[in-house]
């Protein structure tokens, strides 16, 4: 381990070494002025706009600082899988106050207007800012809240037994793959593989890769993980192709990033149309475990939702829930408003407050996540701006575009995909999050999209 951590260290200095270059620098300059004239929404333009912007972030860390970090994290990662088989957070406290303060240190390096946490946020979801997010959180918590609870009271109503019984792996795979393709993901630009830890990775517009994970007593690992990870790879395989082999030929930001593969897992996945056309494939490979359920009773099950301890357990309503609170206690533990000492009981106290369920140990609160193991404060309310931009794009596309449901429903995913390339994929990292939402939808980022989905959806499902 100690050996992997000095390589990693070794290769993310040399990286920043040469990214921060004066040499570099003076490149990008260079072509700024033989771009002068260039459009703004040109990829030229928006390529120097892009690579300015990196490497002035990256000309304000000291290679000291990104060696430290880097070995403080590898460190900290030790000793967060040594906590979780003790169930003891205290082991793990002492390397978390380190990495709080590396988080306080690069916030400090990059420099703010207005919060702490503002210049981490900038860092994966770039140019929003702390307050804003605040806000539109504060309205899913009020709308959403009473929501929440009014379906807890009738969590009896959707049964879900049926999905919590023997399938076959084998069969799970044929199916996971045939679902991934409904969607609309290429496999001739593909591939789907396993992990524990489900991911997409991928390294141009013609090779994006997916993994899944499968449960042989649970079929909604298989489904949706994949689903969730077709969405990201389909992002990257939409790409315009003059963007290819440029910084542009990317995703735009984690959280736009993140909206994608829910859009897919959720939004499509989870939709009544959806099972409509795909639950016959399904029931014809495991006869026995649906011979008796029919495409209403699966679409229901897959949507119950009952507040969990476990972040990525949770369902469609209860998740944000769960980023609230890490965005929340990273800005606590950040301004010095929270000790890491008694991290654990403020997070009890949070679930309590916006789930209802208090965890009964460390492993199903505090210790859960990786995240906490590096610098990376600000990414967690990616996710569930993910789960907000999602529903804006969808809402906007079925108003452009009425026959997207339909077609879905009858096991046709083009027209949603070809809206999705044209309004979103395509454009890369042309534009920042607030840009392409606006250019998109004709509005700012807006928690009502997402309010209105949910309440009709959830609403429906438990007879409110």
């Amino acid at each position: 381990t100690k050996a992997r951590i000095q390589q990693i260290t070794t290769l993310r200095r040399l990286h920043h070494q040469k990214f921060t270059s004066e040499e570099f620098g003076g490149l990008i300059e260079a072509a700024a002025v033989e771009l002068a004239k260039a459009g703004y929404d040109s990829n030229e333009a928006s390529l120097i706009r892009l690579l300015r912007y990196t490497y002035d972030r990256a000309r304000k860390l000291p290679p000291e600082f990104v060696k430290r970090s880097s070995e403080t994290s590898g460190a900290a990662y030790t000793a967060w899988l040594e906590a979780r088989e003790a169930n003891d957070f205290a082991g793990f406290a002492p390397h978390l106050e380190k990495i709080v303060a590396l988080n306080r240190e690069m916030a400090e390096l990059y420099g703010y207007e207005d919060e702490l946490y503002d210049p981490l946020l900038d860092k994966f979801e770039r140019g929003i800012k702390t307050a804003d997010v605040r806000a539109i959180f504060n309205a899913v918590k009020e709308e959403l809240i009473p929501l929440r609870a009014a379906v807890a009271e009738r969590a009896g109503a959707v049964d879900d037994s049926f999905l919590h019984q023997p399938y076959d792996v084998a069969k799970q795979k044929e199916v996971a793959r045939k679902l991934a393709a409904a969607v609309g993901y290429d496999f001739s630009r593909g591939h789907l593989g396993t992990a524990v830890h489900p991911f997409s990775t991928s390294f141009s517009r013609d090779d994006a890769r997916i993994t899944t994970r499968w449960n042989p007593d649970f079929i909604n690992a298989a489904l949706f993980a994949t689903l969730h990870e077709a969405g990201h790879a389909m992002y990257e395989q939409g790409t315009a192709p003059d963007l290819a082999r440029t910084p542009l030929a990317r995703g735009t930001s984690s959280g736009i990033h993140e909206s994608q593969s829910r859009m897919m897992e959720n939004v499509v996945g989870r939709s009544r149309g959806f099972w409509q056309a795909h639950f016959g494939e399904l029931q014809a490979a495991f006869p026995a475990q649906l011979g008796g359920v029919n495409a209403e009773q699966f679409y229901r099950a897959v949507n119950k939702s009952q507040p969990s301890y476990i972040r990525v357990e949770a369902d469609e309503l209860t998740y944000n829930f769960h980023i609230i609170l890490r965005f929340e206690l990273e800005q606590a533990l950040l301004n010095g408003d929270l000790a890491v000492a008694n991290l654990p009981a403020a997070w009890n106290e949070k679930m309590a407050e916006l789930l209802g369920v208090t965890p009964p140990d460390d492993l199903q609160g505090c210790l859960q996540d990786i995240h906490w193991t590096s610098p990376t404060f600000g990414y967690f309310p990616t996710y569930a701006l993910g789960n907000l931009y999602a529903a804006q794009f969808w809402e906007t596309a079925v108003a452009q575009n009425p026959q997207i449901e339909e077609a879905m429903a009858q096991g046709n995913p083009a027209p949603l995909v070809e809206w999705l390339r044209e309004n979103v994929h395509g454009y890369g990292r042309k534009f920042t999050p607030a840009e392409l939402v606006q250019r998109t939808t004709g509005q700012p980022l807006s928690h009502e999209p997402f309010i209105r989905y949910a309440t009709a959806k959830f609403s429906e499902i438990y007879e409110l």
